[in-house]
């Protein structure tokens, strides 16, 4: 569990990319996709990457998982399109990667870096080279993107009661740049990306808090998942309409939760709004 000291009687973990900051497109259309087309040699068919990637990493129920899984189910999603096979493209999913992903839990590029000097992998080694250049990329391109309204006045709000979690699958580095560009660290006691393990290892600290005491704040529902794995509360910020989001969470859903209020059929109304925006099949399948 992460070292963690205990400051105030209630726990909220707040995800960065996607959920405090408008950071997700940016990143993935104009970082990941990029370098996953030049990379992996997807440049005949970078249409379909794009879309393939786009659907895994914002617009379905993937959104917000970790870049390497993210990666696999990208090149999954490829393998199933008539228009990629028609082009002459046999792809594959290095099983190296696939038995990597399985045996790690902190899926970053210190973890994937040691495997690649152990074995000397050759697809290793081209998703290590992959991923340090979608940081190469993140780290030249992202900034002045300022945090979602009402996120700085939330946590103004709430850290005078709350410890106050950052909760990321984004390596460390680009999440305490990010934060401290904004000013936004001053109201955290931690910031947790994929380095210091997955969601759900981040957010069990909540055990150290009584009952609808700790509460996940997420845009995706792996963020949902990493709450109920540790039996915290869950307030979502729906893609799309995180403007909107955020304004209920501050104007409301601060006062429900410190209240004792949220729980029940609150958390309830907000998780079936949250289940109908993201898809499970992506578009093409539906044309």
């Amino acid at each position: 569990m992460l070292d963690f000291t205990r400051k105030h009687d209630y726990l909220v973990g707040i995800d960065s990319d996607g959920c405090a900051f408008d950071t997700m497109e940016l990143k993935h259309k104009e970082c990941f996709i990029p370098n996953i087309i030049n990379y992996f040699e997807l440049q005949g068919i970078s249409k379909y990457a794009r879309e393939a990637a786009e659907f895994v990493n914002l617009y379905s129920k993937s959104r917000g998982i970790n870049r390497f899984p993210a990666l696999v189910e990208a090149i999954e999603w490829l393998q199933k399109r008539p228009e990629v096979k028609a082009r002459g493209y046999e792809l594959r999913v290095p099983d190296s990667l696939r038995a990597w992903i399985g045996r790690e839990t902190k899926l970053g590029n210190p973890a994937l870096k040691k495997a690649v000097e152990e074995t000397g992998d050759p697809d290793l080694t081209k998703t290590l080279a992959w991923s340090e250049a979608v940081n190469a990329s993140i780290a030249g391109m992202v900034r002045g993107v300022p945090p979602f309204p009402c996120v700085r006045e939330s946590m103004k709000k709430l850290s005078t009661q709350a410890d106050i979690l950052v909760v990321s699958a984004t390596p460390q580095e680009a999440l305490k740049r990010e934060w401290e560009e904004h000013d936004l660290d001053q109201y955290v006691v931690a910031i947790c990306g994929q380095e210091v393990g997955t969601k759900k290892e981040s957010l069990a600290v909540a055990v150290q808090y009584e009952k609808d005491h700790a509460l996940m704040i997420g845009d995706a529902p792996g963020d949902h998942k990493a709450a109920v794995a540790n039996h915290t509360l869950f307030y979502p910020i729906n893609p799309g309409a995180e403007e909107a989001s955020w304004k209920r969470f501050f104007e409301e859903a601060i006062d429900r939760f410190l209240g004792g209020t949220f729980a029940g059929p609150y958390q309830q109304q907000l998780l079936e709004e949250f289940e109908s925006y993201l898809p499970e099949r992506p578009p093409w399948e539906r044309v």
